[in-house]
This record gives C-alpha cells, structure tokens and sequence, in this order.
C-alpha cells in the first residue's frame, strides 16, 4: 500500500481498510479546514489504484469494510468508481462495505440513477460535512453551499438508498449567530434527515486561523464552553428528526460527549446538557481535546 500523506478518515473508519483513490480535496476552499491545504487535488491513475487494492488483498484477503479516501472521491466520475467497487468485490470476497467523504455538489451532479448504481456496488455510506443549516454562516465559512442545497443532497442520496452520516460544526457562528446557527440546522435536519448526526466543535489549527477570520472582518466572537453547551441545547431543542436519526458528539473536538437516537432521547440528552451547564465536571478536561 502506498499512502500520500497527510492522510484523514472519519473516526469510525479506524479498523477499515483506507484506500486513496484521490489526492487532496477538489473543493478545498473551507475557511475552518486545513486537512488538506498541503496537497494539490488529483485522481490517482486507475493502474496505481488497482494495484494498492490488489497489494491490500494479499494482505488482509478477509477485510470487509473500505474507506475511500482523500477528501471527496466521491467527485470521481460514476464509471472510475464502479471500477474501483468492481475491483474490490473481485478481490475481497467478503466485501460488505463501501465508504466515502462526499461534498453536496459531487452528490448533486450525479444523477440519482448513477447513486442508484454506486449503491448496488456496495457504496453504501457517504460521510457529509454540513457545518450549519443557516446560509450566512455557510457563506461566511466559505463552505460554498446554500442550506437549500444541502438539503437537497441528502435527500438525494438517502433516496438512492445510501446511509449519510453528517456532521454539524459548534461554534461556527460564533456567538453572533449562535442562535441562527442551531435552530437553522436543527430545521435542516428535520426536513432532510441523516442516519447519522454528529457535532464537532469549532477548532482552528493555526494555518487556518488568519483566513477564517480574515472572512468575518473582525465580527467573529468565539463560543466558549457555556456558549457551546447553549448551541448544542438549542439544537437538540429543535430537532425533531421524522425518522430516526443516531446522534454523537464523541468526536475529541467537543467539550460534552452525547449519545442516543433522535428524536426518541432527546429529553435525556436535554437533562444531560443541562447539567453540565450547572456542573463543569461533567464536561472533557480542555487537555484531552483536540481535532
């Protein structure tokens, strides 16, 4: 196998096999992200890719669920990636499996028969950053996207048949649109559910501090702990999935960790917040997170 580092996968991706079949990210222009700014975005070439598979197969022949890495190779066209899913299922029999990062557009400019097709090859769950459900914020962290399209491209994909899990960022706003940010995204939620949802909160590595606020010209107020607990309150306040959406904030980046199906725990997980906006022992010491 060989990897281009840096090299980033969701959380739960950790015991799977990770297969790069591009480089970078195709959009890249994120003002909070700088997973990827290292790296100038590129296809692998089909041979280079086949070969990674074939070399990954005499190693671990019973491997059952890939990752396809960099940031969005779901921007691959339709074809390339019924190639590559044709390939794995060839070489790992007991292939169940198929994973990737995904931005709205690359959803939104397939055509809901190509989705169709990648899902029957076992392309079954896409991992989506929705960041926020409120247009400005999106616009102010040049996520290039509208709440509408957002919607639109989950919808789009769970109507394909793949499982979407999405991720919300805390903070986003900062406390300006504190408020605009949680009952927006919880509305987006609602009218286009995930399977699954999961927060992070607000971080910046240094290389990307001066350009995301560069972007709010000095009327970026950050969220500290209260703050973010109140977000996160006002969010699951509001959000009243019409089928069941798997809820986390496990992720090391936020200060609370949750967990429970909405819309079924969301008073428990209301009792939760609100006590530890009354006991800051409940909440993750600040040296245990990070991105």
């Amino acid at each position: 196998m060989r990897y281009d580092m840096p090299l980033y996968r969701p959380p739960s991706e950790g015991p799977n096999l990770i297969l790069q079949a591009t480089l970078g990210c195709s959009y890249n222009q994120c003002s909070f992200c700088s997973m990827y700014k290292s790296k100038t975005f590129v296809a692998r070439p089909l041979d280079e890719v086949f070969a990674d598979i074939d070399a990954a197969a005499l190693a671990w022949p019973d491997a059952r669920r890939v990752f396809l890495a960099d940031g969005d190779a779901m921007v691959l066209p339709t074809e390339r990636l019924e190639a590559i899913a044709d390939r794995l299922a060839v070489r790992f029999p007991l292939l169940q499996r198929i994973s990737v990062y995904a931005t709205p557009g690359d959803l939104l400019r397939k055509g809901s028969d190509e989705l169709v097709r990648l899902r029957a090859k076992r392309l079954s769950l896409v991992y989506l950053g929705i960041e926020s459900g409120s247009t400005e914020v999106l616009r102010r962290i040049a996520k290039g996207v509208t709440a509408e399209r957002l919607a639109a491209s989950l919808n789009k994909a769970s109507e394909a048949g793949m499982k979407v899990s999405a991720t919300v960022i805390l903070g986003a706003g900062g406390r300006r649109f504190a408020e605009e940010h949680a009952t927006a995204t919880a509305r987006l939620i609602n009218q286009a559910p995930p399977a699954y949802l999961s927060t992070l909160q607000l971080m910046l590595a240094d290389e990307a501090q001066t350009g995301f606020l560069d972007r709010w010209q000095g009327q970026f107020e950050p969220q500290d702990d209260a703050g973010i607990l109140a977000e996160q309150r006002l969010l699951l306040e509001h959000l009243a999935p019409p089928r069941p959406v798997i809820f986390r904030t496990n992720h090391a980046s936020n200060c609370l960790a949750l967990a429970g199906t909405l819309p079924k725990d969301g008073p428990r997980l209301l009792a939760q917040v609100d006590a530890a906006l009354s006991d800051a022992a409940w909440l993750r010491p600040a040296w245990l997170r990070g991105l």
